[in-house]
This record gives structure tokens, sequence and C-alpha cells, in this order.
């Protein structure tokens, strides 16, 4: 058996440290990368490949997405999110996902060739002042995009770290206007088992993949809607045209292809909550002093190299996340 080091909170090993001068070339360093993906069990699409967002073999030469054109990518970094940490491999990113809806295994980039992302409306609505169904294209470019690197923590233990394109999720909040009984967000994926063959195989689920947030936790500065990843739009696997990233939370939280998002007044039931509440509880924050009932969650591997670290309370983000879950 391999020995296992555990290195103290995020350390990066020196030979994963980005050289200065490809960091410096931001285009270069990107287009070195290939492109990752979302969170675990997160469930996170009709027509031929072309029509869509690009597959991992397609997604390492900058394949465009038409839903979200390529000369908004890459977008601005945002400096408060811009760590000295390294990239998980882009490739590997790519071909490791959890996207029930195409399969139970890993290789999702290989089942979404009929996935097709455009057009790609959103109904927005519930209890808001004003609802509104928007494509995911227009919605893209009514807030401005920014880049944020971020930790990604799948509640099976393993992590990487990527850098997302997207906005605020607070910003589509003030745009339509939540009234003040809206303490909840829910949201909801598509529901197409002519495209995404993994929904046939496990018909016994509560398709299609629904999420939710509270009010304040889908408020806060961390939560994003994204549209694209390592510089360059979203590919299929990872949820395109547009997911949710929580990254304070198990990555399940973080829905794929959202098609619907509801302003509701009660907490809502979640799709693994609906099938195994004791296993994934609504709130799922990252905490490594509960364990999983079947597996420790003290520590994580990275996808790409194999590295065992310490996992960290609301996954490294208590600054910002901390006093959601400590006031009275």
């Amino acid at each position: 058996m391999a020995n296992i080091i555990i290195h103290p909170g995020w350390r990066i090993p020196e030979r994963r440290v980005t050289p200065a001068a490809a960091f410096l070339n931001r285009r270069s360093f990107l287009g070195q990368m290939g492109c990752a993906t979302a969170g675990l069990l997160s469930a996170p699409l009709a027509g031929s490949a072309g029509a869509g967002a690009p597959a991992a073999e397609n997604s390492t030469n900058s394949a465009a997405n038409p839903a979200a054109p390529s000369r908004i990518y890459p977008a601005p970094r945002n400096h408060e999110f811009n760590p000295n940490w390294t990239f998980t491999d882009e490739k590997v990113a790519g071909r490791y996902n959890n996207f029930y809806e195409f399969t139970l295994s890993k290789d999702v980039y290989r089942h979404v060739d009929r996935f097709v992302t455009t057009p790609w409306p959103i109904q927005i609505g519930g209890l808001v002042e004003k609802p509104m169904t928007v494509d995911a294209l227009e919605l893209a470019g009514m807030f401005g995009l920014e880049e944020r690197v971020y930790r990604m923590r799948c509640v099976e233990a393993w992590a990487m770290i990527v850098p997302w394109t997207g906005f605020q999720f607070s910003k589509l909040m003030e745009k339509v206007s939540p009234k003040p009984e809206a303490g909840f967000v829910r949201f909801e994926t598509f529901n197409r088992p002519d495209q995404a063959p993994g929904m046939a195989r496990v018909p016994d689920y509560p398709w299609p993949y629904f999420e939710g947030l509270r009010r304040d936790e889908a408020m806060n500065p961390l939560t994003l809607m994204v549209t694209g990843i390592y510089g360059k739009p979203l590919p299929r696997q990872h949820g395109a045209p547009i997911r949710l990233v929580v990254p304070w939370k198990y990555g399940y939280k973080s829905i794929k292809s959202i098609v619907k998002i509801e302003f509701i007044a009660r907490q809502p039931r979640t799709f693994w909550e609906t099938l195994q509440p004791n296993e994934y509880p609504f709130e799922s924050n990252v905490n490594p002093n509960v364990p999983h009932p079947r597996w420790s969650q003290a520590t994580e591997r990275m996808i790409d190299t194999g590295d065992r670290v310490k996992t960290q309370l609301y996954n490294g983000y208590g600054k910002f996340v901390a006093p959601l879950y400590t006031q009275g």
C-alpha cells in the first residue's frame, strides 16, 4: 500500500507550482489546460454534437460553444479569487465527472454528443416581482463575466482546483427582486432522456435533478452562476451552458445545466436528499469533522496528482460563509 502524505491545509507541492513565464502568459497558459467539472452526484442536454457545447475531446482545442461566444472568454480574473494555486490538469478534470443523467461512471465526456445546449431558455420565477424567461446566452451577457479560481470538493472525497467563469448569483436575484417571503431558491435541470442515456438506465431516480439553497446562501458573494471554465465556454460534461457553483458545499449542490430557478417560501427537498436523506442532507457544507456514513471526510484526493490533503471546514471559505451558520 502506498504511503499517504497529508499536507497541511492547501499547500501546493513544489512540483505543481506554475512557472512564472507560463503564469504571465495567461492566454498561452490557459491554452495548455483542458476542461474540468463539477461536483459529485450533482446531476447535473437534443441534436447533433455540433449544435451544442464542446465535449472534452474538442474542448482542448478551444472549440466554441454557440451558447456562449468565445469572444467573451477568457474573462477578467477577480483578484480576490486569484490565489497562487496550480490548477487541476484540464484534461483530467474534463474526463472525471459525475453527471448521472449521462452515465454512472466518471467518463461523462463519452456520453454527451447528443446533448443540445442551444437554444437554452431558463425560467426564473416563483415569489419574485419580476419573473422572466431568458436564454443562457443573454443571461451570460446581462451581468458581465469574471473568472474566479475555486476549490471544488466532492462528497466522494476527491477534489480539484479550477478557474470558473461566471457572475454572482446575487446579481440575478437583484434583477428579479424576490419577495420578502421567499426564503429559499429551488433549481432544476433538464429532462431529456433522449439526449441523456443515463436517465433511462436509472428510471427510478426522481428526474429531473433538483437542488436548493437558503436565500442568504444564494445571496452570498461566493455563489456563482457559471458559463465557462479554464477560460473557455463550459463543455457539456461540466454542465453547459450554465450551472451553479457553491464552493463551500459538496459538489452535488452545484447543479448543472439549469433550466428553472424558483424562489419559494419553504425549504425544498433536493434530489439526493430525497433518495438518501441520512447521507445527503439539505445543507451539505464541507466538514472534515462529520464523516459520510460510508467514509471519512477528513482528507481528500486531488484527481490529477493523487495527492492526499486535509479537508478544511467550509472547504476553506469560512471567512465568507461561517457567519451564515454561527448566528444564534
